[in-house]
Order: C-alpha cells, then sequence, then structure tokens
C-alpha cells in the first residue's frame, strides 16, 4: 500500500462515495444502474439514428452525435467504479486509477463545453446568415471543430495531470467524494499547491468563461434576428431551434458552477455529493431527451428508422 522513499507516498484512496449513507446502499446501487443503463441506451440510439438516417446528416446533427458520445464516456468515467464500490468493505482506487479516473472525467467536460460552443456558433450561422449557412458550415468545418473540442479538451486534461504528478500524497487518503476530482486531491497534498491551483485557475478562464462568453454574444445576436422576423409563427420556428441547447448549456454550467463555486470544501459535503450527481449522472442521461422531445425531425427519423426495421 505504501512504499519508501524520501517520504511516505500513498499509492492508493480512498473514495468515501456514499458509504456515510449505509441504510440506503441498495437503493442507491439500483438507481445509479438504472440511470447509467438508460443513458447508454438514450445516447446509444440517438447517435445510431442520426448515423443511419440520412435526413439527419446535418451539422446540428453531426454535432449532437459527437455530443452523445462524450456523454457516454463522460459517465462512463465515473458512474462503473462507483457502482464496484457500493457493495465493497474497502472503496479504494489506486493513484493510477485515479489519475486516469480524472483525466477522462476533464477530458470529456472540457470537450462538452467546446462542443457547446461549436453547437451555439451553429445555431448563430443557421439563425442570423441562413443564406450562408450551407457553405459557412461546411462538412469540413464542422469536422474541424468536433476534431478541436477533443484535442482541447485532451490538453486541459493533460496540463491538470501534469500539474498533479507534480504534487506528493503522504496522507491522508480519503477522498470524500464518489471520483478523483481536482478540488479534494489539491485538499489531500502535502505540498505546495500554488502551481496546480493557477492551472487550474487558468483552464476555467479558458474553458469556461470563454466558451460561456461566446454562447452568450452568440444568442445576444440570435435573440436580435429572431425579434426581426415579422411573422410569429417564424420566431416561433427559429426560438424552437435554438430553445434544447440553451436549455443543455444552462444546465450543465450552472450545476456544475453551483458544485464548484458554492463551497469552499470543494464539493465534499453529503449535499455536495448528491449535487454532483446532477452534472456527472443526471445530465449526460438528460441530454438526448432534451434535444429529442420537442425535435420533429429526430421523432419523424425514429418513425422511418421503426418502419425500416419492420420492413426487415
Amino acid at each position: 500500500m505504501i512504499k519508501e522513499r524520501n517520504f511516505t507516498e500513498i499509492t492508493e484512496f480512498i473514495l468515501l462515495g456514499f458509504s456515510d449513507f449505509p441504510q440506503i446502499t441498495a437503493l442507491l446501487f439500483v438507481m445509479f444502474l438504472i440511470l447509467y443503463i438508460t443513458t447508454l441506451t438514450w445516447n446509444l440510439s440517438l447517435v445510431v439514428l442520426i448515423r443511419m438516417d440520412s435526413y439527419l446528416h446535418t451539422p446540428m446533427y453531426f454535432f449532437l452525435s459527437n455530443l452523445s458520445f462524450i456523454d457516454i464516456c463522460y459517465i462512463s468515467s465515473t458512474v462503473p467504479k462507483m457502482l464496484s464500490n457500493l457493495f465493497q468493505e474497502k472503496q479504494t482506487i489506486s493513484f493510477v486509477g485515479c489519475i486516469v479516473q480524472y483525466f477522462m472525467f476533464a477530458t470529456m467536460g472540457l470537450s462538452e463545453s467546446c462542443l457547446m460552443t461549436a453547437m451555439a456558433y451553429d445555431r448563430y450561422a443557421a439563425i442570423c446568415n441562413p443564406l450562408l449557412y450551407s457553405s459557412v458550415m461546411s462538412p469540413t468545418l464542422c469536422a474541424q471543430m468536433v476534431m478541436g473540442s477533443y484535442t482541447a479538451g485532451i490538453m486541459g486534461s493533460l496540463s491538470q495531470v501534469c500539474a498533479l504528478l507534480q504534487l506528493h500524497f503522504c496522507g491522508p487518503n480519503v477522498i470524500r467524494h464518489f471520483f478523483c476530482d481536482m478540488p479534494q486531491l489539491l485538499n489531500l497534498s502535502c505540498t505546495d499547491t500554488f502551481f496546480a491551483q493557477v492551472v487550474l485557475l487558468i483552464l476555467t478562464m479558458l474553458f469556461c468563461i470563454s466558451n460561456a462568453l461566446v454562447i452568450i454574444i452568440s444568442y445576444g445576436y440570435i435573440v436580435l434576428s429572431i425579434l426581426k422576423i415579422t411573422s410569429a409563427k417564424g420566431r416561433s420556428k427559429a426560438f424552437n431551434t435554438c430553445a434544447s441547447h440553451l436549455t443543455a448549456v444552462s444546465l450543465f454550467y450552472t450545476s456544475s458552477a453551483f458544485v464548484y463555486l458554492s463551497s469552499s470544501s470543494g464539493g465534499s459535503s453529503s449535499f455536495d455529493r448528491f449535487v454532483s450527481v446532477f452534472y456527472t449522472v443526471l445530465i449526460p442521461m438528460l441530454n438526448p431527451l432534451v434535444y429529442s422531445l420537442r425535435n420533429k425531425e429526430i421523432k419523424d427519423a425514429g418513425k422511418r428508422l421503426q418502419k425500416k426495421l419492420g420492413c426487415c
């Protein structure tokens, strides 16, 4: 468990998770398992539907299929380990496993933030420049924006991992959370965390604040364009094309900001752990629902797919 160097270094952490609620362990396991399976099913179904239906081969649905893929990886970085730990007497994770888990979690979270910004630009181009939309949002540009989102997410999480690897952990080793997160790891370090905190602050500025500003500015122009539309039907149609994305963005940013900014403990209280479930588990499940419920194109594509399967 430990090895001797010039200091005693921890090689594994204890994930407290929800072990302080032993009376509802079985209930939590069933609930999270159902949420996880539902999330995988809905997001995979959306990816397959968009891939198989040629009417959905547009920039908006190309971004949406990648968002579903990110959500699958995002929830899979935390929930399987949490489920396996619920019935274990010793809920441990190795140091390497902890770093890998955080790398996956941070990569998907940062990539999703960038992808939502790309989707906001797509909606801006569709509503503010409808005549030039096809030429502006070319397949090449869409692919570059998606690859840029993944690359930015990987580079951002790699910089955090490099900062974490410069730290030493010599006790205690209890993480009061159900997954390895940056604030908890910084609290457990027995060396100076200034550099890691600076890296985290810079990344917060680059990804969260800058992306949020781009989205706000894009929707500012979108609102102005919608107000110029004379017919009520046209305004309603334009608004409906943005409502789903705006809802998803609001849920993603408000929930994560609440956890990371509301408490100085870095989200380690029981309440904050349950709130963390919202942006780590519920949002990946809700995203395909938000984009599908009032989307006539996806409903029509689902009916076409049912007819194809029925014929087969």
